[in-house]
C-alpha cells in the first residue's frame, strides 16, 4: 500500500509541476506556442497523464493511448517531454527521462505495427 501511495503522490507531484510549469515556458514564442496547442490537441488528458506516469514515474500505457501517442507524433512527444524534464526540479534526472521517453515511443511504434 506504501508503494501505491508513493507512486501516486509522485504522478500528483510531476502532474503539478507540468500544469504550474509548462504554460509559463519563454522559448520562441510563436513557434513552440503553436506546437504546444497543437500537440495537445492530438491527445487525450487521460493518456497524457499515463505518458507523464511512464516517462517520470512507474505508470502504464494501454494500447489505446499508444496509438493516440503515435498519432500525436514524435516531434510533439520528443518537445512535450523535453519541456518537462527541463524544469529545475526535474533536470537533474533528464537524462534518465529522454530515455523513458524513447523508450516508450519505440513500445508504441511496436504496438501500432501489430495492429
Amino acid at each position: 500500500m506504501t508503494t501505491s501511495t508513493s507512486q501516486l503522490t509522485t504522478l500528483f507531484i510531476v502532474v503539478d509541476l507540468v500544469c504550474t510549469f509548462v504554460p509559463a515556458f519563454s522559448v520562441e514564442e510563436g513557434e513552440a506556442k503553436t506546437l504546444w496547442d497543437t500537440c495537445l490537441l492530438k491527445i487525450t488528458p487521460k493518456c497524457a497523464l499515463d505518458i507523464i506516469g511512464v516517462v517520470f514515474g512507474n505508470g502504464t500505457i494501454t494500447d489505446a493511448c499508444c496509438h493516440d501517442l503515435v498519432e500525436e507524433g514524435k516531434v510533439c512527444h520528443d518537445t512535450l517531454i523535453k519541456y518537462i524534464s527541463d524544469r529545475p526540479h526535474l533536470v537533474a534526472n533528464e537524462t534518465q527521462y529522454l530515455k523513458k521517453r524513447d523508450d516508450l515511443w519505440t513500445h508504441c511504434i511496436s504496438v501500432t505495427k501489430t495492429v
